[in-house]
């Protein structure tokens, strides 16, 4: 199946005709003035026999080369020739020539090798990055990249993800031995207590900025009967107490409630990890958890809150992401320049990526000049291809004009001579 070739620049393809035509003009010139200086020099001795001679010779030569390069692409004088207009007939075999030939000489593992750490990628990034414009320039793209990418992602994406791809995998592992694991190292790491110093600080500056509400609280838990005015003490003593209480605890970190907790704990990520009836327990909390229609919603919501977050400081030319995005930037193109060992290990790992890359797709990026030559039509191909490359084969014709006119002179001198 054949097509016609893809659209090429007018204006260009308008100079190289223009071109084209001079080169034939000149050759054709040159074939004419042979043609005259032989009529005008017919039967002539001495010098002008020599004329004559190496006239004779040019006229043979020109149409001799003129016929080879008007044979690759069409039939010289409309004639059906055998072994001519080459291209238009063999453009499939050529095609494939050409993908052998740049197959075994360009795209071959070691010249590709050779070419990628003699280019020094790494030393060329660091130079460009280490111009600011080329940083933020950089970064820019980078950015608007990022927003549209985000901008594409839309909530039902978001939920396909979670209900088809999270929500089953969540479902085949067993969570109670993972949270079971986590909790043991986290305890094993005393990371835990940072989080009960904080809870502890929270609930004891609540208690002290809120003491109205919880009056409210206790008060509707108490008894109908009793005065309102002992409940007021009583309540003043409980709100008291657990102040008191709670500043104990942050205090002494051998507290007996910190004990208790820890205990509790190690307790808890023990049977996690052992106890079937606490995983069983864990296994049906998960379940009810992923069947509540909320994990959908808070998913969306948390993607939302995240993208709008991230589009805004993108947004703005002077946001923390930007800045932050320069600072790397720089500091890699620092590093770069510095550090040689790792420019090395740079190149070394572009240019086996760029070796990977060949010896996996290099026969199909070869096969495009075949796959794309055989859809071509044979004499558009043959007109854009002469278009493209005939103005230089035109110095053929010129170069067998003046060969020939120089051969054909030998010749005459050599028969004089044998004569």
């Amino acid at each position: 199946m054949t097509g016609p070739l893809l659209p090429t620049d007018p204006s260009a393809d308008e100079m190289r005709r223009a071109a084209l035509r001079r080169m034939r003009t000149l050759a054709v010139g040159l074939l004419l003035l042979a043609a005259a200086v032989y009529v005008l020099t017919l039967d002539e001795t001495g010098f002008l026999g020599f004329v004559n001679a190496g006239a004779e010779a040019s006229m043979v030569g020109a149409i001799a080369d003129w016929f080879a390069v008007s044979a690759l692409f069409k039939h010289p004088l409309g004639l059906p020739i055998p072994h001519t207009a080459l291209i238009p007939k063999r453009k499939d075999d050529l095609g494939k020539g050409l993908e052998q030939f740049v197959g075994e000489n360009f795209l071959h593992a070691d010249i590709v090798r050779d070419r990628v750490l003699g280019v020094g990628v790494s030393r060329r990034v660091a130079d460009w990055l280490a111009v600011p414009a080329n940083a933020e320039r950089l970064v820019d793209e980078a950015a608007d990249l990022v927003a549209i990418g985000l901008s594409k992602v839309r909530e039902e994406h978001v939920e396909a993800l979670v209900t088809e791809a999270l929500v089953p995998r969540f479902r085949e592992e067993q969570v109670a031995p993972l949270l079971g694991g986590l909790l043991g190292e986290a305890l094993a790491d005393d990371l835990h207590h940072g989080l009960v110093d904080l809870a502890l600080d929270e609930m004891h500056d609540w208690l002290v900025t809120h003491p109205d509400t919880v009056h409210e609280v206790l008060g509707e838990r108490a008894p109908w009967w009793a005065p309102e005015r002992l409940n007021e003490i009583v309540i003043d003593r409980l709100h008291l107490e657990m102040l008191r209480w709670l500043a104990e605890i942050r205090a002494n970190p051998s507290h007996r409630a910190r004990l208790a907790l820890d205990s509790l704990l190690k307790q808890l990520a023990d049977d996690l990890q052992h106890d079937p009836s606490t995983q069983e327990r864990a296994e049906r909390l998960k379940e009810r958890v992923l069947d509540h229609p909320a994990v959908i919603a808070t998913a969306i919501t948390l993607w939302n809150a995240l993208r709008r977050a991230l589009q805004s400081s993108l947004a703005d030319p002077d946001g923390a992401v930007r800045r932050r995005a320069l600072v790397e930037v720089a500091a890699l193109a620092d590093r770069l320049d510095a550090d040689a060992a790792l420019r090395e290990r740079l190149d070394r790992t572009a240019a086996d990526f760029a070796v990977f890359a060949v010896e996996r797709y290099g026969a199909e990026v070869t096969a495009v000049i075949t796959h794309t030559i055989e859809r071509w039509d044979g004499k558009e191909a043959a007109r854009r291809i002469e278009l493209h490359v005939g103005r230089d084969l035109q110095f053929i014709r010129i170069n067998g004009t003046i060969v020939g006119g120089l051969v054909g002179v030998l010749i005459h001198a050599t028969t004089l001579v044998v004569h």
